[in-house]
């Protein structure tokens, strides 16, 4: 453990010195008109920052004109682009086309200057101006002040077990999960009681003065990819082969056992760009299982959708799992049924983010 110290101490200097010139004001960070949220994390890949912005979207939308702006990873554009339903991922990158096809009325932007982006949606008459913005993985963009940061932490791999890059998987220093406004622990499996939150907040190191929730991922039923060529027969399917392009994939493979005898998985890189080769190898193993359904993730439906080269046998048998994200409430009425659950977690956290975006206003 010494000597990962002493290989990242250069890395661990580069990082405390931005920080500082940032918190010292030698760099600014820039307030914008528009109300924003960022959603980031400290570790690479996998913490479920595209479940939680669409969780907070569908959490405000029925109140503001909302605006997401993502970086739009691995997109082959360059600069400032709005993301349109109909667009190929290539050029805005997955998760930004998988939450417009979502939700259709949210404009949604790619751009990895995020202050250029939003300067842009500032000078939009009055009439199409976002009255929210919301920055998909904006974290580490310290030049951008926004109301409320919250940071996403995965209950599997937590901060404080973790080295920087590239001996482990921080992308960041993890005391800076103490500059979050809101800390959301994502991805909980089973019960969650008063003493293994409090671990969690001391843990963290992180004061009664930033909230924290803790979030889990539900899976709902699978959606044929391509409709018009399904045989809706394999909706019935107890047998499944799995494929996914993610950078996590031991939770869906978990919760997926639970529906289905898994036959076979291949897991291919986060954000895989699949190749024709790709495809023949899912489609043979498609062919090895003649009664199993073929699923892989909604991440990875949005890098498939548009390819007219698939194999026929995957048309008819290929399906993708969507995801929401829901809040863990943190105290429950004897009354309150399950269903109510995720409306009462949702509520919590938006008082949270109301009362840092209250704070900072009066600030």
């Amino acid at each position: 453990m010494l000597l990962d110290k002493i290989l990242l101490l250069p890395y661990y200097a580069v990082l405390s010195c931005r920080h500082l010139l940032y918190n010292s004001g030698i760099l600014k960070s820039y307030k914008y008109s528009i109300p924003s949220i960022c959603v980031g994390n400290i570790t690479v890949g996998g913490t479920g920052k595209t479940p939680m912005t669409e969780l907070l979207i569908r959490m405000f939308q029925g109140e503001y004109r909302i605006a997401v702006i993502s970086r739009g990873y691995k997109r082959k554009t360059k600069g400032l682009r709005e993301v349109m339903a109909e667009d190929n991922y290539k050029e805005t990158g997955d998760e930004p086309l998988q939450i417009k096809k979502k939700f259709p009325n949210v404009r949604v932007f790619v751009d990895s200057n995020r202050g250029r982006a939003i300067s842009f949606l500032a000078q939009l008459p009055i009439e199409h101006r976002p009255e929210l913005i919301l920055l998909d993985d904006a974290f580490q963009h310290r030049s951008v002040k926004t109301d409320c940061s919250i940071v996403l932490i995965d209950s599997s791999r937590p901060t404080y077990s973790d080295y920087l890059l590239p001996m482990g998987n921080l992308r960041d220093l993890p005391s800076r999960v103490k500059a979050a406004d809101i800390v959301v622990v994502t991805k909980i499996q089973g019960d969650l009681d008063y003493a293994t939150r409090e671990h969690w907040r001391s843990k963290l190191g992180i004061s009664t003065q930033t909230a924290l929730h803790f979030s889990k991922i539900t899976y709902l039923k699978p959606v044929p990819l391509f409709p018009e060529f399904c045989d809706a027969r394999y909706s019935y399917s107890k047998n499944a082969v799995l494929f996914s392009g993610i950078a996590n994939d031991r939770q869906i493979k978990m919760e997926l056992g639970w529906r289905y005898t898994i036959n076979e998985t291949v897991k291919f890189a986060d954000h895989h760009n699949f190749t024709k080769s790709d495809m023949r190898k899912i489609a043979n193993l498609a062919k090895r299982n003649p009664t199993s359904i073929v699923i892989t993730t909604e991440k990875d439906a949005q890098r498939l959708a548009k390819r007219d080269d698939l194999p026929e046998i995957l048309k008819e048998r290929l399906f993708y799992i969507p995801i929401i994200s829901e809040i863990i409430p943190e105290s429950v009425s004897s009354r309150c049924i399950e269903e109510e659950l995720g409306d009462l977690g949702m509520e919590q956290l938006r008082e949270s983010i109301m009362k840092f975006c209250g704070r900072k206003d009066e600030e």
